[in-house]
């Protein structure tokens, strides 16, 4: 059983009937159906289909082990995940530990992704809820049922607090341990009572994550961490400009470097096979290899960014359309235009992209790393090295951070590290390690975005009509997502967030094109709302200022339809102060309010700008996830997206010369330092609606609110990103 404090860096390879009918332990769980997850997400459960499975497991020492399907990349869905079934089924969170589940879509799948198993969109606790929570109670069910038969009392006499099971009128009780065993062979009630909210002791409230004090002590094992007897390590020489191949190399010089075992090509590049990773570093700075460019990307950022305004004349495809926005414009007592353009982005996990491969002893696979789409991942191994996806079996470990880069379609650096093991001989364990420099400079990033709009008002304020049309390469065309995203042209990741504006806009029009530029692009944190959620947030506010209304009370009028998004508004604007702004020259308060993946956020930024400086204060936050599983994780999260896109916002971006990356590590790509981070504030809303997501929806709403008090502090409306500092010299 693995210890949430003290994982085994080598974990046992789980099999299904280990999973499912362990000695001594009670193994609990249920399976949502793809067809009714959607359902699920109320409160009505009759369309929830019970299946054997395996997510909860008792010990005869009374831990409670919660298997986890989803990867951890610090956002704490281990911890959540847990409180959810350990509530539902009584247990002692002191009891409570964790395990990453195998590779199994048929047990494992992410109910709102479909057929497979992943971790993406904040869906961790929004797929899991009533199917973790059924797994709990029918668990709590079965212990019941045993001890009232052991007690020969009704079960209806039956309670379970803490890791025990009670019979209150004798005074008689039992731990979990002493029932799991037979408890075991009790059918699985299908219909298990889901408790009341009234009657959560977890749920709800502030209780310590799992991971904390081995992510403290050191002892929590990532994919960086392992070891394998006998294993090596190998680097990638990768071509500098996307698209281009090997032409020809020289591996004499490198194979002279000590330590270097030997070199071989792979679709990616020549790889450089080593005792350690600093013997493949240095043999691979000893290699000369000739590149082929002739299908390679040449062109440089402001190229593309060129060709991108060119484009954005044409209407594009039509992603959103109601009334007629241009006849509207022609009318409009004041049009806005604008045009905002956002770069390429590097994710930045602090654990750069590895991951170790070795054959085992019965002629399968066995893989570590952190796996983010396993089922993707195994069968794009599989089919590299020529077997079944059930020969090739995932561990998952720690993950240190992704932010999407760790879940491509193409399985990216795991179809590399399978292809490496493989042109090696599959003599020795061999563990591919991508360095800092070679996951900043070798994709995939967070595409770059061109926007255009036009919005007009009427004399009293009131928007009459908005002509929209973006630019930008699509993520999902071309992957084999393709068929279940995109529909007539449109990519769904692209336009989210401004296609589906839950403003009341009489008169609108979204357009898209899709970029066509040689730069493999993925989803960044939050995905399309990155950019939609900027320019809707900035434009609603330049139309506040033309209309000369309040920018909150503005939003509000447009928003009458939409009760959870205006609830967040209100929170964070009371909560700042909003109605008491500040007076101090070059500072100045701005809002944003968005949805995504089901969450509602709304920012207030306290902001200085003065000297081509910017400074930001203090974030108001304001969110509606559904019932807040554990509040301190959710403001955690917040906290971390204001962390992680204020550096986008201020300064970051990824850029290209004749085709080659030019930011390499974090002296050109600087993430934010302690010393600029803002005091965060979050305001969490009550509610009783199943949960949503929260590791994604703090990142749109924080661009747009520090544009926008830019903009209340010196009067200069700074649009595009990062914002252009030049721009508030001298206010």
């Amino acid at each position: 059983m693995l210890n949430a404090r003290r994982p085994n860096p080598l974990p046992a390879r789980p099999s299904r009937r280990g999973l499912l009918a362990g000695a001594g332990a009670l193994v609990v769980a249920f399976r949502l159906d793809p067809k009714s997850a959607r359902a699920a997400s109320g409160p009505n459960l009759a369309d929830v289909k019970a299946q054997p499975n395996a997510f909860v497991r008792i010990g005869a020492d009374d831990t409670v082990t919660v298997v986890i399907k989803h990867l951890d990349m610090g956002q704490g869905n281990t911890t959540g995940l847990a409180t959810i079934l350990a509530d539902e089924l009584g247990a002692d969170w002191a009891k409570v530990r964790t395990e990453f589940a195998p590779a199994d879509a048929t047990l494992y799948n992410n109910s709102l992704m479909g057929p497979i198993q992943g971790t993406g969109g904040s869906t961790a606790v929004a797929n899991s809820w009533f199917q973790l929570r059924k797994a709990g109670a029918a668990a709590r069910e079965m212990l019941m049922a045993e001890a009232a038969f052991r007690w020969k009392v009704p079960v209806s006499q039956i309670t379970v607090a803490e890791g025990v099971v009670r019979h209150e009128p004798s005074g008689r009780q039992a731990r979990f341990g002493e029932l799991a065993a037979s408890a075991a062979s009790l059918p699985v009630p299908s219909e298990p009572r889901l408790k009341d909210p009234s009657e959560w002791r977890l749920i709800g409230r502030m209780i310590p994550r799992l991971d904390s004090v081995a992510k403290t002590d050191g002892t929590a094992i990532y994919s960086l961490d392992i070891r394998r007897p006998n294993q090596v390590t190998a680097v990638v020489a990768r071509a500098p400009r996307f698209g281009a191949t090997v032409k020809s190399f020289d591996a004499a010089a490198a194979r002279t470097v000590a330590g270097v075992l030997d070199v071989v090509q792979v679709p990616t590049g020549v790889a450089v096979i080593a005792r350690d990773t600093w013997s493949a570093m240095k043999g691979r700075e000893a290699l000369t290899v000739a590149w082929d460019d002739s299908t390679a990307e040449t062109r440089s950022s402001d190229a593309i960014l060129a060709e991108y305004r060119e484009r954005a004349k044409g209407p594009g495809l039509t992603a959103s359309e109601r009334g007629d926005p241009q006849a509207a414009l022609k009318g409009a007592a004041k049009v806005v235009e604008a045009e905002f353009t956002f770069p390429y982005l590097a994710h930045a996990a602090m654990e750069p992209l590895n991951a170790t491969i070795e054959r085992a002893a019965d002629g399968g696979y066995d893989v570590y790393a952190g796996f983010q789409f396993q089922t993707v991942e195994q069968a794009t191994m599989a089919a590299i090295l020529g077997v079944t996806s059930d020969r090739v079996r995932l561990h998952s470990n720690w993950a240190g951070g992704s932010f999407g880069r760790r879940a491509t379609p193409t399985a990216d650096y795991l179809a590399e590290a399978a292809a490496v093991f493989k042109a090696s001989g599959e003599k020795a364990p061999v563990h591919l390690v991508w360095t800092r420099e070679d996951d900043m400079a070798g994709g995939y990033y967070r595409p770059t975005v061109l926007h255009k709009v036009r919005a007009g008002i009427d004399g009293k304020g009131a928007v009459v009509g908005w002509d929209h049309v973006m630019v930008g390469k699509s993520i999902m065309i071309g992957s084999p997502f393709e068929a279940m995203i995109v529909k007539n042209g449109i990519d769904s990741t692209t336009v989210e967030g401004a296609s589906d504006t839950p403003y009341a806009l009489p008169a609108y029009r979204f357009g898209v094109h899709n970029g066509r530029e040689g730069v493999p692009v993925l989803w960044w944190r939050s995905v399309g709302h990155t950019h939609t959620a900027h320019v809707m947030e900035v434009m609603i506010d330049e139309l506040a200022h033309a209309a000369d209304v309040d920018s909150v009370a503005y939003r509000l009028s447009l928003l009458t339809q939409a009760p959870r998004l205006s609830g967040v508004l209100k929170l964070a604007a009371d909560k700042a102060g909003w109605a008491n702004k500040p007076q101090d020259q070059g500072r100045g308060l701005g809002v944003a309010v968005h949805e995504s993946f089901g969450s509602y956020v709304a920012m207030v930024a306290d902001v200085t700008a003065q000297d081509g400086a910017i400074r930001v204060n203090r974030i108001v936050a304001a969110v509606d996830v559904g019932v807040p599983v554990n509040p301190d994780v959710i403001r955690a999260q917040v906290e971390g997206a204001v962390g992680f896109a204020l550096s986008a916002v201020l300064r970051n971006r990824i850029t290209l010369k004749d085709g080659r990356v030019q930011e390499h590590n974090f002296d050109a790509y600087e993430p934010t330092r302690m010393s600029e981070m803002p005091r965060v504030e979050v305001h969490i809303v009550p509610s009783q609606v199943a949960p949503t997501g929260i590791g994604e929806p703090g990142v749109p709403v924080l661009g747009p609110a520090i544009a926008n008090a830019v903009f209340a502090a010196t009067g200069r409306r700074l649009r595009s990103l990062p914002l252009d500092l030049s721009g508030v010299k001298g206010a």
